[in-house]
């Protein structure tokens, strides 16, 4: 039964609340807090059964009927609350108040929270390495405004961009664990297909109402401070974001403070093709092992190793920005200042998430010891910054500003290693606060009194055995054995009968115990007050905490960067205003640190002379890798990284796009060919002289002609009209004459050598067209059989000698090279003398026509 079937029937008091709250929440799941345990029930107990694999039961009967049950304890929920988060379930938290002992009827419940994907900021539930980011897109035909939001931090950004594919390469970037999208809207089957979808009403992006939500939020009269004025979709898209987060948290959030436009010009764009090509975060199996943060990331602080990925993610145009990133890694390099500063940011508890925990009331006493402890090594980390001669480092420095107050007054308030949950008591310190520390006292001399309360019982009873004693149960006590208990005076009281014993209390023990229990109480819910107020007066320092927070992530990341070019021998690279991308000695950050031998490293220029490389080569001769290493070199450098080279000269580069490999769309009813196509068109739709193109087998899922004639006019274009710097690897040798067209073309090729029957590829990057394809020799190392091998060898003989031996046909290669080609079957009739040939000729030259014909 469901809860709308039970609902049509009387149920017990619990369950009419739990069905009235459950009503407000209908499509996700509850945990409903019932003692030490949360419970879910009906068809939420039988999905989280399921998804948990929890034991799910039955509670007795409401409405004549068993009710379907499963349930978490408390003390453990957050690691089945994380299990549900990664598969994409949102979970309302209700809680219980008040006190189940003096409550008649079913104690006061409500809920407290909703737990989405996109909301987390517990830290049981975050990767710390990762941001979870919630994002919200509002359409307006071709154009969207997009929002996203940290919760966890309280980063705040929007933008605007046109076209459906804009979009999915802005989402691929992104990333969010949650989006929301109007209800009415019909999406783009870019968002329709991605995970975490969350439809809101219509109203929720009304662009007025938005502008009013987040004035109040940020206590502004208007959003002419912030740069979106001009921007309505994205203050729609943010004002739905807000509006979610508010109705899922139900608490302030002081911490989002600003809005934070990310301009698309200001970056270096790659589209979502080509960010799952080159692997930056994500490998193309979906796992994280063997990118480009997987090599890069070494940062000692979560905080650093999210920042990393976010510059990763969003590499910069600005050079002057870039270059004070490179001045901070050169300063960090070649002295002991490096190690000094790792050392002195390891362990260091995560900022970021502890402030914003505090702005939402959240934080555990763990968290602000953390704090504590973080802002105790911040003098340490400004002074080895203030050793470093670089702006930015000295920028960072002033940034981490003064928390001697805070850590003081943290110190002051809390115990070295508390509780990790308030509820258990014990979190502030002795001399913090005298009222605490009085009714704590009463319980620390309890002990001593209820030994000179022993001894005096002894003394007056004359039983030698007897005991002053205390559990939970039943509280305090005096016990003396059953052989003696017709001993016990008369204002002894009974309390409990045991097999061997009685246990009595008296008028001045349980005055003691009242006294004692309410201490215990009273110093619970003073050190609750206590806490509150901590957590307040820390709130009303957020800003500095935050400025703080984003420094110590900055100072780790690029500690991070100067540690991997001083241990994989990065160099700095130059920044130039010429168009230009020149490379020495270039690596793949990643192929060199999985390979077992050397890594073969190659040059590259490109420049106003030289704009295409028309690159050959046998398959697994390293073509894609040389492509590959080209563009994460030049990513690097735009994120203020050294890079994997002897030396590079970098010009101003607007995008990268990249068509490497093969793949289909099965869900959208794509071909490989359709796909690779499609690709192509749109870098033939966007790619401007500043853009770097590479272009891999263009034209290989069609008919040979069809595929050459395309990798002609495609390389054409790029060579001519468009004139963007690209490398076009390819098996159409044909396409070797293209510079003989276009003066900034030029051929190379990744060189091989075969010993007897096999290959060996020496992955360097010669001038010059290769001279074979080494396809079958390629196929031999793959493991196709020798009888196969054997039999494509003759057949690639036969085909060698019928070319060298027939004519040029209609059908050959070279059409796309002479403008007038000649139709052998035309030419041989034309020279025909009819009257000179036998009967036997005439019908060997007609089967020669049908040949040539057919041809």
């Amino acid at each position: 039964m469901n809860e709308a079937n039970a609902q049509a029937k009387p149920h017990t008091p619990m369950m009419q609340q739990y069905l009235r709250i459950k009503a407000e929440h209908p499509d996700i799941l509850m945990f409903y807090r019932m003692g030490d345990f949360y419970e879910l029930f009906y068809d939420d107990a039988r999905r989280a059964a399921r998804l948990l694999d929890i034991t799910l039961t039955s509670r007795g009967e409401s409405a004549g009927e068993p009710i379907p049950m499963a349930g978490v304890p408390v003390h453990a929920y957050e690691s089945y609350l994380s299990k549900l988060v990664r598969r994409g379930e949102s979970v309302a938290i209700c809680e219980q108040f008040g006190d189940p002992a003096t409550t008649k009827g079913p104690v006061e419940r409500r809920v407290v929270r909703i737990v989405t994907p996109g909301t987390l900021t517990d830290e049981a539930l975050l990767d710390e390495r990762r941001s979870a980011l919630l994002a919200a897109v509002k359409c307006n035909a071709e154009r969207f405004g997009i929002a996203a939001l940290e919760l966890a931090s309280g980063r705040f950004t929007v933008s605007e961009i046109n076209g459906a594919d804009e979009l999915q390469a802005e989402l691929e970037r992104l990333r969010p664990a949650e989006l929301l999208l109007a209800e009415d809207v019909a999406a783009p089957a870019s968002i329709a297909q991605r995970p975490g979808l969350t439809h809101r009403p219509s109203w929720h992006f009304d662009i007025q109402t938005a502008q009013r939500l987040l004035s109040r939020q940020f206590g502004t009269q208007d959003l002419h401070g912030f740069g979106v004025v001009d921007l309505p979709l994205a203050i729609g898209a943010a004002g739905c974001l807000l509006q979610y987060v508010s109705d899922t948290q139900r608490a302030a959030l002081p911490h989002i403070r600003s809005l934070r436009v990310e301009a698309r010009e200001d970056s270096l764009l790659l589209d979502a093709t080509s960010r799952r090509n080159l692997e930056l975060e994500y490998n193309l199996s979906g796992a994280t092992e063997h990118t480009l943060a997987w090599v890069l990331d070494s940062a000692v602080t979560g905080m650093g190793s999210r920042l990393l990925r976010r510059w990763i993610n969003r590499p910069l145009r600005d050079h002057e920005r870039l270059r004070h990133r490179q001045q901070a890694l050169a300063a960090f390099m070649g002295n002991g200042h490096l190690t000094q500063l790792r050392e002195q940011l390891h362990g260091l508890a995560d900022v970021e998430r502890i402030t914003a925990r505090i702005a939402m009331k959240s934080a555990r006493p763990r968290d602000l010891t953390g704090l504590r402890a973080a802002l105790r090594r911040v003098p340490e980390i400004r002074a080895t910054l203030e050793h470093c001669d670089a702006p930015r480092l000295a920028a960072l420095a002033e940034a981490l500003g003064d928390h001697s107050k805070t850590s003081d007054l943290l110190g002051r308030a809390l115990v070295d290693t508390p509780p990790v949950l308030l509820r258990d008591g014990g979190v502030i310190a002795e001399g913090y606060d005298p009222p605490l520390d009085e009714l704590r006292g009463l319980r620390r001399n309890a002990d001593q009194y209820l030994l000179e309360l022993e001894q005096r019982e002894r003394e007056a009873t004359g039983i030698a055995n007897l005991k002053v004693s205390y559990n939970r149960v039943h509280g305090y006590y005096i016990e003396i054995s059953r052989g003696q208990s017709d001993l016990a005076p008369d204002h002894y009281l009974r309390r409990q009968t045991l097999k061997g014993a009685e246990r009595y209390i008296t008028p001045e023990l349980k005055s003691f115990e009242d006294k004692i229990l309410s201490a215990r109480e009273r110093a619970l819910l003073r050190e609750k007050m206590l806490y509150e107020e901590l957590l307040e007066r820390l709130a009303a320092g957020l800003d500095a905490l935050l400025r703080c927070a984003e420094a110590l992530a900055e100072v780790d990341t690029l500690a991070c960067l100067a540690e991997r070019a001083e241990a994989l021998s990065y160099t700095r690279p130059e920044l130039t205003a010429q168009p230009r991308v020149w490379i020495e000695g270039g690596r793949h950050p990643v192929v060199e640190q999985v390979l077992e031998e050397p890594f073969v490293a190659n040059d590259l220029s490109l420049d106003d002379s030289n704009r295409m490389l028309i690159v050959t080569g046998p398959n697994m001769g390293g073509k894609s890798t040389f492509m590959r290493q080209t563009a994460l070199i030049v990513l690097l450098a735009h994120i203020g990284s050294f890079v994997p080279a002897n030396q590079a000269v970098i010009g101003p580069i607007d995008r990268i796009f990249t068509r490497i490999g093969a793949s289909d769309d099965l869900t959208g009813g794509r071909s490989t060919f359709m796909v690779e196509m499609t690709e192509t068109a749109a870098i033939l739709h966007n790619a401007t002289p500043e853009s770097l193109v590479l272009l891999d087998e263009i034209g290989r899922g069609t008919g040979t002609f069809d595929g050459l004639a395309l990798a002609w006019a495609t390389a054409a274009d790029l060579a001519g009209r468009l004139g963007a710097f690209t490398l076009f690897a390819t098996h159409y040798f044909e396409l070797t004459a293209l510079p003989e067209h276009y003066t900034s073309a030029r051929n190379v090729h990744l060189d091989a050598a075969e010993h007897g029957t096999g290959i060996v590829f020496l992955h360097a990057l010669k001038e010059g067209p290769a001279n074979q394809s080494y396809g079958l020799q390629v196929a031999t190392l793959a493991g196709i059989p020798p009888a196969v091998i054997t039999a494509a060898r003759h057949k690639l003989r036969q085909l060698e000698e019928t070319a060298r031996a027939r004519p040029p046909t209609r059908a050959a290669q070279l059409p796309l090279f002479d403008p007038s080609p000649g139709q052998p079957a035309l030419e041989c009739l034309r020279e025909l003398e009819p009257d000179t040939l036998t009967p036997r000729q005439a019908l060997e030259l007609l089967y020669e026509l049908k040949t040539l014909a057919d041809n």
